[in-house]
C-alpha cells in the first residue's frame, strides 16, 4: 500500500468559480479525482506543475457550452487526488499510466486532449501511444523533454530551489507565473490541496523528474514521442502566452514547428499560467476551433 495523504474535503470546499463536483476512481490503491461535466464529444484537459483541475475552471464553461464533455483529472499528488509522500514514487511513466487508465476506464474515444506544462509530456505521449482514442491536440505553453532541450538559468535556479525546499510555496509559484495577480482567494485555492509539507511531494517531484541529459529517466520516451509527432497529421491547435518567462513565445514557435504546426493564437497579456490570465478567451478559442 502506497503511503499517501488525502486532502480533507473541507479544505477544498467553496473555492472561487469552481462549482464542479469531483468524480473518484480507485487506481493502484490510490483515490484519484477528476471533473466530468457537459455532454458531447470528450475534451480532456491536463494540468501540470504545481496546479490541479482548478486551473481550468474558466476555460471549461465555453467548451462545455459549445456542446462538449469536459474531463479534467487531478494527477496523483495534486488537487483532490491522493498524494504519495515518497518523492521517488513519482515518474513520467507512472503519470502517463494514470491518465491512460482514465481514458480506458471511461472508454473515451475521439478525444481532444488539451495540455499545459507537465500535462504536455503526459498527454502528447498518450496521443502517440493511444491513437485510437485521441483524435486532436490543443497545446498550451508546454514541451517535450528529451534531455537535449535547452534549459534557462532561471529554470535551473527554480529546480535547485525546489530540490532544497521541502515546504514548497505552491501558491506563490503560481502567483509569480501569472501576468495579472489573480488575488489572494485564488492563490489560496492553489495552496488548499496541500495541508502540510509532506503532501507536496508531487509538486516537488515534477521539476526533479524533468530529464536534463539524454540518459536521464524519461528522456528516451520524450524523444520517441517527439519523433512520432513530427509527421503526425492529426489536427493540432497551438495557443501560447505572449509573456511566459518559463517557456517564452519563441520557444513555443520552435516547438510548434517541430510538431509540424505553428502558433495559431498568441494570447496577449498572459504569462505561463495563461488560464488564469485569459481563461475565457482560451475556452472560446478551443470551442471555435472544434466547431470549425
Amino acid at each position: 500500500m502506497t503511503d499517501a495523504i488525502r486532502t480533507p474535503d473541507e479544505l477544498l470546499a467553496g473555492l472561487p468559480d469552481f462549482a464542479f463536483d469531483p468524480v473518484y476512481r480507485q487506481v493502484d490503491g490510490l483515490r484519484l479525482a477528476h471533473l466530468d461535466v457537459g455532454e458531447g464529444p470528450p475534451v480532456v484537459m491536463l494540468h501540470g506543475e504545481p496546479t490541479w483541475s482548478f486551473l481550468w475552471r474558466r476555460v471549461i464553461p465555453p467548451v462545455r457550452g459549445a456542446g462538449y464533455r469536459v474531463i479534467a483529472p487531478d494527477l496523483p499528488g495534486f488537487g483532490r487526488s491522493d498524494k504519495p509522500v515518497d518523492l521517488g514514487w513519482y515518474s513520467y511513466d507512472r503519470h502517463t499510466r494514470s491518465v491512460a487508465a482514465l481514458l480506458q476506464d471511461l472508454d473515451l474515444r475521439d478525444v481532444t486532449i488539451v495540455v499545459h506544462d507537465w500535462g504536455g509530456p503526459i498527454g502528447l505521449r498518450l496521443a502517440v501511444e493511444s491513437p485510437d482514442r485521441i483524435a486532436r491536440m490543443v497545446v498550451l505553453d508546454t514541451g517535450l523533454f528529451t534531455g537535449r532541450q535547452r534549459m534557462t538559468d532561471a529554470w535551473m535556479a527554480f529546480r535547485d530551489f525546489v530540490e532544497r525546499t521541502e515546504d514548497l510555496p505552491v501558491g506563490l509559484l503560481v502567483r509569480r507565473a501569472c501576468l495579472h495577480d489573480p488575488g489572494d482567494e485564488v492563490i489560496a485555492a492553489y495552496d488548499a490541496p496541500f495541508p502540510n509539507a509532506a503532501a507536496k511531494a508531487g509538486a516537488r517531484a515534477f521539476p526533479l523528474m524533468l530529464p536534463t541529459s539524454a540518459d536521464a529517466p524519461g528522456a528516451a520516451a520524450g524523444m520517441r514521442v517527439l519523433d512520432a509527432l513530427r509527421g503526425d497529421t492529426r489536427p493540432k491547435l497551438f495557443l501560447w502566452a505572449d509573456s511566459d518567462p518559463v517557456l517564452p513565445l519563441e520557444t513555443g514557435r520552435r516547438f510548434a514547428a517541430a510538431l509540424g504546426g505553428q502558433i495559431d493564437h498568441v494570447i496577449a497579456g498572459a504569462s505561463h499560467f495563461l488560464q488564469e490570465d485569459a481563461g475565457p478567451e482560451i475556452g472560446r478559442l478551443i470551442a471555435e476551433w472544434l466547431a470549425a
